[in-house]
């Protein structure tokens, strides 16, 4: 494939969508959940706080690199904590 620069960083972040896909699959068979209400007073089940987390997360990179620059590891803590948060009161 010449058309798309594949990189390992590339590569990492599409195998790790894909791990948490199939691991919110599986939880969701195995162990289903009735949608709660959190903070943002919508219902919501563990896809939509991942859902909600990926998109904050790419926010968050997105204005880290516009802000700061390259240093992108310091953002993936920032993501982590954010992510963390979504979960609990989301």
């Amino acid at each position: 494939m010449e058309w798309m620069a594949w990189t390992y960083p590339t590569a990492i972040f599409f195998a790790v969508i894909t791990v948490l896909l199939v691991t919110f699959t599986v939880l969701a068979i195995r162990f289903p959940e009735t949608p709660r209400v959190g903070v943002l007073r919508i219902e919501t089940t563990r896809g939509d706080r991942l859902f909600i987390t990926l998109l904050g997360s790419a926010f968050i990179n997105l204005a880290w690199l516009g802000l700061i620059g390259v240093s992108q590891p310091y953002a993936l803590i920032v993501c982590l904590i954010y992510a963390a948060a979504v979960f609990r009161w989301v």
